[in-house]
């Protein structure tokens, strides 16, 4: 098929500065996806989609969203409909996304994977479905394939404490040159709240042939997991939460706080902020001492519509942006941490962009020379894991500390079609340092800035993670 002129070489670069550092600096680096949310099975498996509609629409709640905001019905979108009608509605609603991301990724999703340069919309739409459709029964076209064909070098999915691994070990067994990896996602054993709380802490004890009847049973099964995970490959934590919990406790308040919720009684607002406190610092000492990065990626405020919640379960599309306060419980927990020397390497991500000098001058209260860029003001995420929301991410980062140590770029992803992100973030990435240039603020050393282009697409994140 002919390329048009929408996405060209040049697509995003302004000027002659922002071409030169993308394409000479930034273009070829490969991927180090550190956090995202892929199947290990497909991966491990190398699942090969017998269409599009698999492969890009199943499980994409950025899409559902967009969907129904154009009037969509939901069979179309999660219910019976056929994977080729499925895929016609959402051709029908990319003209519709104009200036809302998914326009870009897009038309660079159909460009990079299948080199289809055409606009999609409701006239090509059974065209570029069959033609799309057919490419992914190829060889080198199932999962493994999509992601080295982007230059993906490590991809680090998410799981429970409760998983297997059974993938991840299959992967670390096969002659592959992608490496999978796994981050430790334990919110389920923090969530004392949760109405499911105590048949999940029955199920995590499982995993270890153990009933868990106090905190301290709870606390050595969680470093029997971290162990286990440690053991295989796993150097990454990640905790979704609406914030960062402090209140000062004592021993004896969790051990209370954790037999009367066993026991069925429901904690106080308080006694949730104590636990979540405690075994939060419990597990980041945990992290520290086997060498891990943290993450904490906060603010989204969940399943917001209960209706359609009870209809179609979590990740499905009702979620936002909340404004919850980050800034002085986040500051205790750090510095709780930093006092005992018990800090890992850290990662925080903000999801209200109301936070982003709040978290770029947080990251440099606690880093003390030890690592270089020690705690990160990660990348713009979810909501704002767009143009504007990864811009000023950037430039917030630049004005308070240091965009030069920054790991860059993240999925954080569910579709294995989502890869051009990293490409969309280094275009915006080269662009905004291009204009720099041009614009007399930057110097005109292209190797200087060249070079930290090239550590911020993927030689920081090298040295950081030790995957």
């Amino acid at each position: 098929m002919p390329k048009p002129t929408f996405i060209h070489d040049d697509f995003l670069l302004q000027n002659d500065f922002a071409q030169q550092l993308y394409h000479d600096y930034a273009k070829d680096q490969p991927i180090i996806d550190y956090h995202c949310h892929l199947s290990p099975a497909d991966i491990a498996q190398d699942r090969v989609f017998n269409n599009i509609t698999e492969a890009w629409i199943h499980g994409d709640h950025y899409k559902w969203r967009a969907m129904r905001t154009a009037g969509i019905q939901e069979h179309f979108i999660t219910g019976e409909a056929s994977d080729k009608d499925k895929f016609l509605a959402w051709a029908k609603t990319v003209p519709q996304t104009l200036r809302n991301p998914l326009y870009h990724w897009t038309h660079l999703e159909l460009a990079r994977y299948f080199g289809i340069y055409e606009l999609l919309n409701e006239k090509n739409a059974s065209d570029i479905y069959e033609e799309v459709s057919r490419q992914l029964q190829q060889p080198k076209m199932g999962c493994r394939g999509l992601l080295t064909g982007m230059q993906v070098e490590v991809v680090c999915t998410t799981e429970d404490p409760t998983d297997t691994l059974e993938h991840h070990k299959a992967m670390a067994q096969s002659d592959s040159a992608l490496k999978m990896s796994t981050s430790f996602r334990p919110d389920k054993a923090i969530f004392i709240a949760n109405a499911d709380y105590n048949s999940y802490i029955d199920a995590l004890g499982a995993t270890e042939n153990t009933v868990i009847n106090s905190y301290t049973d709870l606390c050595d099964v969680l470093e029997k997991r971290l162990d286990f995970f440690h053991q295989n490959g796993c150097r990454v934590s990640d905790h979704g939460l609406e914030r960062i919990s402090y209140a000062e406790f004592t021993d004896a308040e969790i051990n209370a706080i954790f037999d009367r919720k066993r026991q069925g009684s429901e904690p106080t607002a308080e006694e949730v902020e104590k636990f979540h406190t405690a075994i939060q610092i419990f597990l980041s000492e945990g992290y520290h001492k086997r060498g891990w990065v943290q993450q904490f990626h906060l603010g989204a405020l969940r399943n917001n519509n209960q209706r359609m919640l009870s209809q179609l379960g979590p990740d499905t599309g009702w979620d936002s942006i909340g404004d919850f306060p980050q800034a002085q419980t986040l500051s205790k927990f750090l510095d709780r941490l930093d006092t005992n020397d018990t800090l890992c390497k850290t990662i925080l991500y903000n999801l209200n962009p109301g936070d982003n000098e709040v978290l770029a001058t947080m990251v440099g209260n606690f880093n003390d020379g030890s690592v270089r860029g020690k705690v990160q003001f990660g990348s713009g995420w979810w909501f704002l894991d767009q143009k504007d929301g990864m811009t000023k991410q950037m430039n917030a980062l630049s004005n308070m500390g240091l965009i030069s140590c920054f790991v860059g770029m993240l999925t954080d992803s569910r579709s294995f079609l989502s890869f051009p992100r990293h490409e969309y973030f280094r275009r915006l990435l080269c662009n905004l340092l291009g204009t720099e240039i041009q614009n007399g603020e930057l110097p005109q050393d292209l190797e200087l800035i060249g070079n930290m282009v090239k550590d911020i697409s993927y030689g920081n994140a090298k040295g950081y993670f030790s995957f």
